[in-house]
């Protein structure tokens, strides 16, 4: 199935968090936080403006992204899991 998000949002998938800590422990799955970064699939359009103009997006496939923690909205896709957030949610945009 092929998802396309709407005006501003955009579809990311979590990247998956270290399962040892600095000193070598191990983190069990259920002490685990959901990580708030990951790579963008699928992006908008941009955001419709009060004028009717689309401002395009500063966010493109491919970025990987810092988002809020509690933002957007978990969906799983072809049995993966990912989130839909709007562009305001993204924090930066990860160099690497």
């Amino acid at each position: 199935m092929k998802v396309r998000p709407l005006h501003d949002r955009l579809i990311v998938r979590r990247l998956e968090s270290e399962s040892r800590s600095k000193g070598g422990i191990i983190i069990p799955d259920t002490a685990k936080e959901k990580p708030a970064e990951g790579l963008v699939v699928a992006v908008g359009s941009g955001k419709v403006l009060e004028d009717g103009a689309t401002r395009p997006m500063a966010v493109g496939v491919g970025n990987k992204v810092l988002f809020s923690k509690y933002a957007g909205t978990d969906v799983k896709i072809n049995g993966e899991d990912h989130i839909i957030l709007r562009e305001d949610d993204c924090l930066a945009i990860l160099d690497s």
